[in-house]
């Protein structure tokens, strides 16, 4: 008998129908011997919709009120399931995040999770019920309900799963699990038996979709088996687990990508201690994340400055850096939104050299011009223009032969 923790996300729960779908296949895990805890999401649309109501009486509601409406969603598909569930004739019990007491912080919209009572769950495990808890929700302190923000009902199956000790946390999408990149840029992309916490890290904050990269990080940290698994056909899906030793890696296990990029350069500013920090410290204060960052020193004793942003960002820069780089001295600021970067991934990189070398000529033979470079380990990614995307992610696919399985 194994304890298994699964995750439905909105559109698995999107509907009545659904809903009993999903009840289906937790009755069939429960009739395998498995004792199982369901975590869902509110159903696809709910939360938009509260987030909607809430705007036309405020377009900036209180935080702490915010949080008590969204968390209205869960609790609405909990209950369901559990009637669902119970009309199988599968005993199921519901809970929110604050009964289960999952204890967060108190930065509403976007709470941390610090302790998670488990003892109610336990004794209804015990009495061979199926659990049912409300992701994305928690409570504070002082009793106020808080909310986890995106791809918090990830983290709040990982979370369970870990303070359960399950055997598996099992997160089921529209997907049948991780690939080699997306499907709808390359048809050939090989859906992956396997990969690293270290490579779902790196394809989660690259672009990848699949996983929020909070709740990869978390089952890391507690070394908690992820699988990522389809609502609506059966497989085997993607396990995500510790590298191991006896395993022969692939070079590349996939290909990232994020087309939400733009970058800035500041040309021309004196080289001198504290460039940097002048530059970056008012688009740190204004809470902008920088990604990559490269520094070019002239003969003339100036150096150029060019970093990246998230697109949506990138007009306030721009603004922020307009006073700073005169104040510096700056021959010109400039900027480009139409950029995207692209990234290959794998643990396989460690032990085999010429990687990078093999990325930039293929690009090269397709006219691809790089704009930056930023590595890792694990990891190489370039800047490229907007146009080039999805020629250069085929290509790359089709150089490191993605699509064939390794042996």
């Amino acid at each position: 008998m194994a304890l298994i923790v699964q995750k439905y996300g909105g559109t698995s729960v999107g509907s009545p129908e659904r809903i009993q779908h999903v009840a289906e296949k937790v009755m069939a895990a429960r009739q395998r011997g498995d004792d199982v805890v369901v975590v869902v999401s509110a159903m696809s649309g709910e939360t938009d919709r509260l987030v909607g109501l809430a705007h036309k009486l405020d377009p900036r509601p209180e935080p702490r009120e915010l949080d008590v409406l969204l968390s209205t969603g869960e609790q609405v598909t909990i209950a369901l399931l559990s009637i669902a569930l119970q009309k199988l004739g599968c005993a199921a019990r519901s809970y929110t995040g604050a009964q289960v007491r999952i204890l967060t912080d108190n930065a509403f919209n976007k709470a941390r999770i610090r302790d998670i009572d488990e003892t109610a769950v336990r004794k209804d495990l015990g009495a061979g019920r199926v659990v049912v808890v409300a992701g994305f929700q928690g409570v504070d302190e002082d009793g106020n309900i808080t909310t986890l923000g995106r791809g918090g009902s990830d983290t709040t199956a990982v979370a369970l799963a870990a303070a359960l000790k399950a055997d598996e946390c099992q997160i089921y999408t529209d997907v049948d699990g991780v690939y080699t990149t997306d499907p709808r840029v390359v048809p050939q992309a090989r859906r992956l038996a396997r990969i690293t916490f270290e490579e779902m890290l790196e394809m989660a904050s690259l672009g990848s979709k699949v996983l929020q990269i909070r709740s990869v990080e978390f089952a890391g940290k507690y070394n908690v088996p992820l699988r990522v698994l389809s609502s609506f056909q059966e497989g085997e899906g993607t396990l995500i687990s510790f590298e191991e030793s006896q395993m022969e890696q692939p070079v590349i296990s996939g290909i990232a990508f994020n087309r939400d990029e733009a970058k800035i350069t500041v040309v021309g500013v004196p080289d001198q201690p504290g460039v940097a920090y002048g530059i970056l410290g008012p688009i740190a204060n204004a809470n902008i994340e920088v990604d990559m960052i490269v520094q070019n020193v002239a003969a003339d004793a100036t150096t150029d400055f060019t970093f990246t942003v998230h697109r949506r960002d990138y007009s306030q820069a721009l603004d922020i850096l307009r006073d700073v780089a005169i104040g510096m001295g700056a021959r010109e600021l400039s900027g480009d939104n139409k950029i995207v970067k692209i990234s290959i991934v794998g643990v396989g990189m460690r032990s085999h050299a010429g990687i990078a070398s093999k990325m930039f000529q293929t690009l090269s033979k397709e006219g691809i011009n790089i704009r930056m470079i930023s590595t890792s380990e694990i990891k190489v990614s370039v800047v490229v223009d907007e146009k080039y995307l999805e020629l250069g992610v085929r290509a790359l696919h089709d150089a490191f032969e993605l699509e064939r399985a390794p042996k």
